[in-house]
């Protein structure tokens, strides 16, 4: 009889990944089946992330939870990055809580569930070269790691404490996962690292010489995959090369995440990015001639330690160049293990005050949202390519993304998911864009 696993995934789209690896490893090894109901499950697991506000205090209010409505002989298990950072002091305040799995130990996890009050949280294990078992929710769309890990020292994130040194995957695991894929026919993927673009760096076996550019090119050779996506590539290591493959490439969607966090240069040194204000817009500039109808998407924090009024108009600035399709924007929320949070402990800084932090991120979203609202309208009469990913039969209605990534609603007689149309945009409701087929 199959046992019952409930996930809980948080944050980002290397934990959806992390949890997809999770699952397809508990199924084909432990016989285990999903349900989406904790109360009927033997293993209760929940697959943390340390990026976002109070991660600590929500995740504990989230074991107090399971633990009220779990069945007796359920387990409750911990993974992700939150679970990498606070290790076996997660064991020590909750008793509910029966192993914890940090993220750089994924392929551990049908070890593990077999264990009693442990914390496996090496952040230097190494499973780059671990085959998994596979595990997709869609056919249409996958994902695939393309390298674990950062070895940026960006001084607010804490990233690096929780997924170690960066390591790239072997390009033969990532090609012939890609083939696997297009062979049950996956349409699009979607590559996935801290720092996609900076592929090759380093392989923990002999490995022959490769950059992102050239990964790009060799898996868009794959027959069957028509669309491919990447997240999250850094600005630093936007060269020449790679931008004129993304822009000649049919394969590569046209929509890209630039994680510009500050538009002001001296903000940015403090975060230790790597580039400045003039790096990042003469980057959007040659794409922006490339490709015209480029998406581009982004995070910024405002407030950071330091941040004065002119630094905060300088973001400001580059959100008015830029024109970003979306924007997603915090407060600066000091994290353990960080530099930024050693500068405040020690009071070499002092935190920007809350009230003037909150005013500056209404200032950046409202702007951002004028923006939305006047690039919209100019998408009337557009074409794109829509690959359409869900039908209502009952209002007779598609769903689907452009390849710049812009979620389009068609009305149509017949189910088309999977297929890629030409869709011309026909009416516009606030941010939702309608279209009809070609």
């Amino acid at each position: 009889m199959n046992k019952k696993l409930y996930i809980q995934t948080l944050g980002c789209a290397m934990n959806e990944r992390d949890s997809e690896h999770i699952i397809a490893e508990l199924e084909e090894k432990e016989n285990y089946q999903i349900t989406t109901n904790p109360q009927e499950a033997d293993l209760i697991l929940i697959n943390t992330c340390s990026v976002r506000e109070k991660p600590e205090k929500k995740l504990f209010s989230e074991i107090g939870q399971y633990a009220k409505i779990k069945k007796n002989d359920a387990k409750i298990g911990i993974c992700g990055c939150t679970a990498s950072h606070l290790g076996e002091s997660i064991l020590k305040r909750s008793k509910a809580v029966d192993f914890v799995l940090g993220a750089r130990n994924v392929s551990k996890i049908s070890q593990i569930i077999h264990q009693k009050r442990v914390a496996w949280v090496d952040i230097d294990y190494d499973d780059s070269s671990y085959i998994f078992s596979s595990k997709q929710n869609s056919i249409l769309k996958g994902m695939i790691n393309i390298s674990i890990g950062c070895d940026k020292k960006c001084t607010y994130c804490i990233v690096p404490h929780t997924r170690g040194n960066e390591i790239s995957i072997p390009t033969h695991l990532i090609i012939n996962e890609a083939k696997r894929l297009a062979n049950q026919g996956t349409k699009e993927i979607l590559l996935l690292g801290q720092n996609v673009n900076n592929y090759g760096k380093r392989f923990s076996i002999p490995h022959r010489k490769i950059n992102f550019t050239q990964l790009l090119y060799e898996i868009s050779q794959i027959d069957g995959i028509q669309r491919i996506r990447f997240t999250s590539p850094h600005p630093l290591h936007m060269d020449d090369e790679f931008i004129e493959e993304f822009a000649h490439n049919p394969k590569l969607c046209k929509a890209i995440h630039m994680p510009l966090q500050s538009g002001s240069t001296k903000i940015l040194q403090k975060m230790k990015r790597g580039y400045t204000k003039e790096w990042f817009l003469n980057r959007v500039e040659k794409m922006y001639s490339l490709i015209p109808h480029l998406s581009i998407s982004t995070d910024i924090i405002v407030g950071f330690p330091t941040e004065s009024e002119e630094d905060f108009l300088d973001t400001l600035d580059v959100l008015e160049k830029v024109q970003f399709d979306t924007l997603y924007s915090f407060i600066y929320s000091s994290r353990p293990h960080t530099e930024a949070a050693k500068w405040i402990e020690n009071k070499e800084v002092g935190e920007i005050d809350e009230e003037e932090a909150k005013r500056r991120l209404i200032l950046l979203k409202d702007k951002h949202r004028d923006i939305l609202t006047q690039n919209n309208q100019k998408e009337l009469n557009n074409i794109h390519s829509i690959l359409f990913e869900s039908y209502d039969e009952q209002n007779k209605l598609l769903e689907g993304r452009s390849d710049t990534n812009k979620l389009i609603r068609v009305k149509a007689g017949r189910n088309l998911v999977g297929e890629i149309c030409k869709v011309k945009i026909s009416e516009i409701k606030g941010a939702q864009l309608i279209g009809e087929l070609m």
